[in-house]
């Protein structure tokens, strides 16, 4: 497939943007989603662990979704394309940092991994356009591989000590290590992308996709920034300010990702556009959702406690509480919410607060509402074929389980 012209103009995660790419004719976008049941595939050779085109429960996947083994390859082949990065830099020397890598990652052993949903984004988008997504895998891994730098650092930022049902990086192998390890995957990030050279892109479309990736992770830093400084400084913090700090910090990479296949797949800068807000409204209700679990969270179900009240972590139905409820009961949610180590009755008593005050049916309603945009913004996009469209939607409604 031959790559059309390329253009100069910069990129903003957050504004209008010009794009160019793949030169290619929109095709349908092949059958992706379905009911099955089954284990996570490994990762190898590229294909999926087991007889192809069985049905088999994805127990790993957190959401209810309709999926098939065509599924489980983007996310086999996009582990594959990260296993190849590392493998090009690990020698006899860096074992262990290499080691580090795939732990957290969960390329180390069966079992659970992390939803991958980013570069499934990306890829899905990617394909929706052209029909393959073979081309897009280094754009896929890149997005993957820095979205786990900052899971690392934001680990050690807010002490947690388990992700996906095991330690973190840092109580294994101590903070200067997991910060080391950040800082590796957030290079190998970087190197993943120079891949696209080699299956045909120009320079310059790489350089369009780096531009991109290099905002995204700086407007990610300014998010993680806003979010401890406000933690530790106990500054009062708006519903708008908040919305401000998670589409620089959870939206803006997932955006990007989404933006990043379709700029490699089309030189049609409304279907880019759609593809961006499809992304952005999404990564805002995937992080709505995230608050939510934050405090009302099953922990079987996502992997973590719901701690953040514990943690004083100003989610969107304290912020929303403090604002809306009485007087007595602001004073008391403040109260708990400042405490180094609130009790457990002192944190379902601040539950109880924030559920009278609207706190949580509010953040749900929001949720809702940037799921259901993410959706017709998949759909001004034009160029996804009905069947596809509804699947695709699927996994969006899907998403948004609180």
């Amino acid at each position: 497939m031959a790559e059309g012209p390329d253009s100069s103009a910069p990129l903003s995660a957050a504004k209008d943007r010009s794009s160019a790419g793949v030169d290619a004719s929109p095709m349908p976008a092949p059958t992706l989603l379905r009911l099955v049941s089954g284990d996570r595939p490994r990762a190898v050779s590229g294909r999926v662990a087991g007889a192809a085109g069985t049905e088999r429960a994805i127990s790993w996947y957190p959401v209810s979704v309709l999926t098939t083994t065509d599924l489980d390859v983007l996310i086999a082949d996009t582990e594959n394309e990260i296993l190849r990065v590392i493998a090009a830099a690990e020698d006899e020397r860096t074992v262990e940092l290499y080691g580090m890598v795939r732990y957290h990652l969960g390329l180390d052993r069966e079992g659970p991994r992390g939803k991958r949903l980013r570069p499934l984004l990306g890829l899905l988008a990617y394909q929706s356009i052209t029909g393959e997504h073979q081309r897009a895998l280094p754009g896929a891994a890149a997005v993957e591989l820095g979205h786990n730098f900052s899971l690392v650092h934001d680990d050690i930022e807010d002490r947690d000590v388990e992700r996906r049902h095991r330690p973190t990086l840092w109580t294994v192998y101590g903070v200067a290590q997991a910060i080391n390890t950040g800082d590796t995957l957030f290079t190998l990030s970087r190197l993943a992308l120079y891949r696209l050279g080699e299956l045909g892109f120009s320079d310059s479309r790489v350089l369009a996709l780096m531009r991109l990736y290099d905002e995204t992770c700086l407007a990610l830093s300014e998010g993680q920034f806003i979010d401890i400084w406000t933690s530790e400084h106990d500054v009062a913090m708006s519903v708008e300010d908040y919305f401000d700090m998670i589409g620089r910090k959870t939206a803006a990479l997932i955006a990007a990702s989404v933006e990043a296949g379709a700029m490699l797949a089309t030189e049609d800068e409304a279907v880019v556009e759609a593809y961006r807000r499809f992304g952005w409204a999404l990564g805002l209700a995937f992080q709505l959702n995230d608050d939510l679990l934050g405090i009302w969270g099953d922990e079987q179900a996502t992997g973590k406690e719901p701690s953040d009240l514990a943690k004083k972590k100003k989610t969107l139905p304290v912020i929303y509480a403090l604002e809306r409820a009485g007087a007595g009961d602001a004073r008391r949610l403040r109260e708990i919410v400042q405490l180094a180590e609130p009790t457990p009755a002192q944190v379902a008593e601040a539950r109880t607060i924030i559920e009278r005050a609207g706190g949580r049916d509010y953040t749900r309603q929001r949720a809702r509402a940037h799921r259901d945009e993410a959706v017709e913004q998949l759909r001004r996009a034009g160029v996804v074929e009905g069947e596809a469209v509804e699947r695709l939607r699927l996994i969006v409604v899907s998403a948004i389980s609180a």
